[in-house]
């Protein structure tokens, strides 16, 4: 049995929660959090994302992506209006506001990355997504765990 500073898992959810540790220091320098900043990047600001698309996107669940909206709708960094394509949907749209937050925490994930770039090379880096794309694709074709073969 592999130890816990050896297990890959330990060391994706260590590295994961750093990560996202700092950005919510970063963001709390804002007044925001990393959720925000996140589903910020993840709305098209020019036409709007459909909201039940954004929870996929952001690998949260409905009521904690409602909850998240409904904090960002009072704080004037996004609005809703009715989906011109589906009449039963709802794009979520970005204020002005909305959009210069948004730019902010592009610098912020634009920071982080030229960091990163300038301390692993090209190769590793590279290595690094194509494990990582492993993973998810071993995760998404539930072929970790499926005792069914």
């Amino acid at each position: 049995m592999p130890t816990k500073n050896k297990s890959i898992d330990h060391h994706l959810r260590a590295t994961w929660q750093a990560v996202a540790k700092m950005y919510n220091e970063e963001a709390a320098t804002y007044g925001s959090t990393m959720a925000t900043g996140f589903l910020l990047l993840n709305i098209d600001f020019e036409k709007g994302t459909p909201s039940t698309a954004l929870g996929p996107k952001m690998g949260m669940e409905p009521t904690s992506l409602s909850r998240l909206i409904k904090k960002m709708e009072e704080k004037g960094l996004i609005y809703r209006e009715k989906n011109p394509d589906d009449g039963r949907g709802v794009l979520i749209k970005l204020t002005d506001f909305g959009i210069e937050k948004r730019e902010t925490s592009k610098q912020s994930v634009l920071q982080f990355n030229d960091m990163v770039k300038d301390n692993v090379s090209d190769t590793k880096l590279q290595h690094f997504f194509e494990v990582t794309e492993t993973i998810q694709e071993l995760v998404s074709k539930k072929l970790i765990f499926n005792t069914k073969q």
